[in-house]
């Protein structure tokens, strides 16, 4: 046996003896084992080459192995690997001051966790400790983290396995006017009729009641739903109506992916709280946190706040998300991820919506985009049923088949193909990917009708 081969067969030996994988039957799954990473691609022990369309979970914003980087967590980890969250250290206060200074308005009091979900969590907690309110409201086309109470916010299937009565959390209708639940004819009527929809599920539940509105500012894995426009500026406007706290969840849209530092920049718009995690270090370390407006930091400028975690702001982490947003201000990225939207991505799959009857619709922004795959353009009847397993989603799985085969790394949920590449792809990783969906795209249009 050579050696690629011993290593492999050694890799995945362990893995499926030792490694219990997310969101998955252990014993029906066969990881694909990697063994190497750089810039857009990533390739296994055998020689293939991967051309990473996710980047990785929508957060190698920078791509893998920026030199600047491992750089950063290399030196850090020589002069100090790690301190408890308590202590004032440079590196710490610098991640905090680089991230305020992109934020909207005066959400200038970074709270530092491990990931997004735990961004959630305090997030909420903060916003019922400041408004003395149990509920919160959240889209059912929505994934918020697989937390206790993140997880219970979230609107997609993946509650399903995890709902405990929705502790607290009430789940309304947004906007998505290709599948409209409002019957409406055009985005300005889906986001009239969604205000209204949301107002009145405020009215019916008691705004005296609700401590926060949580929306992901693009909806990433429930399909890349841009809201139309209007629709979070008249969010914000019942939020101060009702004295509701206003949470915009960027845990995979901030940091570049939309072509801007931050989504809500997109209709600028201002939230009470901000949830990060994924871009702030292009996942090298993980690091998320909640960005805090000056009146949630002020209930707790003399009230102890009721959380804390044990690797808050961990140092190794921190010295990733200087070097992460140094990088990409030196660089450009996020300018370039906007252009590479505007000018590459968006046409060229919109090209591609033309030529294949399996596009029913293109939607995005900057690097960060989705294709609702359909079986029939005209009843616009999704490739696959919702939640869709087994012999159900065959035909999701074989596009993703025929996409691999052609070198490129799908991200893919239900029906629809997200395309979510770093921030900083060349234009001719763009062309090349695009070429590979384009003949992939052939295996979804033979189940149309």
């Amino acid at each position: 046996m050579n050696p690629e081969a011993a290593a492999l067969a050694a890799v995945k030996d362990a893995d499926r003896k030792h490694v219990f994988h997310s969101w998955s039957a252990q014993e029906l799954i066969d990881p694909l084992a990697v063994a190497g990473a750089e810039g857009s691609y990533f390739w296994d022990y055998q020689g293939n080459r991967y051309l990473d369309f996710s980047s990785a979970l929508v957060y190698t914003n920078i791509g893998y192995q920026h030199p600047k980087v491992t750089a950063a967590i290399a030196d850090q980890a020589a002069r100090l690997c790690t301190v408890a969250p308590g202590f004032a250290v440079d590196v710490r206060s610098e991640a905090a001051r680089l991230i305020a200074e992109r934020t909207p308005g005066d959400l200038n009091k970074i709270f530092f966790t491990n990931a997004g979900a735990e961004a959630v969590e305090n997030a909420v907690r903060m916003a019922r400790v400041h408004t003395g309110r149990p509920k919160v409201l959240s889209a059912y086309r929505s994934y918020h983290g697989a937390t206790s109470t993140a997880i219970n916010l979230t609107g997609d299937a993946r509650r399903f396995g995890n709902d405990s009565a929705t502790a607290g959390v009430v789940h309304f209708w947004g906007p998505f006017a290709y599948r409209s639940p409002f019957y409406a004819a055009d985005e300005a009527e889906e986001c009239e009729r969604a205000l209204r929809h949301l107002e009145d599920t405020i009215v019916f539940e008691g705004p005296q009641s609700i401590a926060a509105i949580i929306l992901e500012t693009v909806g990433g894995a429930p399909g890349v739903l841009v809201h139309p426009d209007g629709y979070l500026a008249g969010v914000r406007e019942l939020c101060d109506r009702h004295g509701i706290v206003f949470i915009l969840d960027e845990v995979m849209v901030g940091f570049g992916r939309t072509g801007r530092w931050f989504a809500s920049e997109h209709w600028d718009v201002t939230p009470d709280l901000i949830c990060f995690a994924k871009g702030v270090t292009s996942g090298y370390v993980p690091l998320g946190g909640v960005a805090i407006s000056a009146a949630i930091a002020e209930t707790f400028a003399r009230r102890p706040y009721p959380g804390g975690l044990t690797y808050s702001g961990h140092v190794l982490a921190c010295a990733a998300a200087v070097a992460t947003l140094n990088v990409m201000e030196e660089e450009g990225i996020v300018e370039q991820s906007a252009r590479t939207g505007a000018q590459l991505l968006g046409p060229g799959l919109r090209a591609l919506a033309e030529r294949h009857p399996s596009v029913g619709e293109v939607r995005g922004l900057g690097t960060f985009w989705a294709l609702e795959l359909v079986r029939d353009k005209g009843t616009r009847e999704p490739l696959v049923p919702y939640n869709a397993a087994g012999a159900d989603n065959a035909p999701m799985a074989e596009f993703a088949a025929a996409c691999k085969k052609g070198g490129v790394w799908p991200l893919t949920a239900g029906n629809r193909l997200h395309v979510a590449p770093a921030c900083n792809i060349t234009p001719q990783d763009v062309a090349k990917g695009l070429a590979v969906l384009d003949e992939a795209l052939s295996v979804a249009d033979a189940h149309t009708t």
